[in-house]
């Protein structure tokens, strides 16, 4: 499973009925298997990017490409579950056909055993978000989408979430797409990080983590960030030097 994402540029007409330019140029593939994370400002375009790469917007020029029957889980910012219905019900509705063993062991790995017949309304944020999670992960995606699944949680708890979804991503063959800003986060899920622009989005940078997931210390987190951090330094003080030269 390989997604390829190739856009030369979206833009919003106005209410004015003037036109803004979303997203500039850009272009990315991920392999299955591979984790790709999008980091970059609010307002940038981010959200905008993953409704085309999702296919809910077919107004832009460039192409996305997936094979067609590629099947694709979402989980949103907010957890989007029915409040009428219970935690299971909730699964089993985008997953009718996810076995009884399937669904236990996604319940055993999200600690959502205990609140199966529990609705959205008994549930803390973070709960919502593992059954939000359960729900993406049930259909069995070829094409894994997480747009800031970790935003607002402590970070004990964003920490056990995080270790959740590294656990599911590595169960499965699944191409994976997190938006986050969480630059922790990015280094300790990602394969290939890229850095966006304030809006129009553009790819700034694309880093690639040569150490496998499951291999990654503290230690070897710490210096990954590190690293950013001294890359991100020195751009900057390229991009000071260039406006004094001009």
């Amino acid at each position: 499973m390989r997604l390829e994402v190739e856009i030369t540029g979206k833009t919003f007409k106005s209410a004015a009925g003037g036109t803004q330019e979303v997203l500039a140029p850009m272009k990315f593939a991920l392999q299955s298997g591979e984790v790709g994370v999008l980091i970059g400002p609010s307002g940038c375009g981010k959200s905008t990017m993953l409704r085309i790469i999702l296919g809910l917007d077919r107004d832009f020029d460039g192409h996305v490409a997936r094979p067609p029957e590629a099947r694709i889980g979402m989980v949103f910012q907010e957890p989007r579950l029915l409040p009428w219905r219970s935690v299971e019900q909730n699964v089993r509705l985008a997953a009718p056909d996810v076995s009884d063993a399937k669904l236990a062991e996604l319940f055993r790995i999200l600690e959502l055993e205990a609140h199966r017949s529990h609705f959205p309304g008994e549930l803390s944020l973070g709960l919502a978000r593992r059954v939000a999670l359960a729900r993406a992960f049930a259909v069995e995606p070829d094409v894994l989408v997480l747009d800031e699944p970790l935003a607002s949680l402590d970070d004990a708890l964003a920490g056990r979430l995080r270790d959740e979804i590294a656990t599911l991503v590595a169960s499965r063959p699944v191409t994976t797409l997190l938006v986050t800003h969480s630059l922790d986060d990015a280094v300790r899920l990602g394969d290939r990080l890229f850095f966006l622009s304030p809006r129009p989005a553009r790819i700034l940078a694309e880093v690639p983590i040569g150490i496998p997931r499951e291999a990654r210390s503290d230690a070897a987190i710490a210096a990954i960030r590190a690293g950013l951090a001294r890359r991100a330094q020195d751009e900057q003080g390229g991009e000071r030097a260039g406006r004094d030269v001009s």
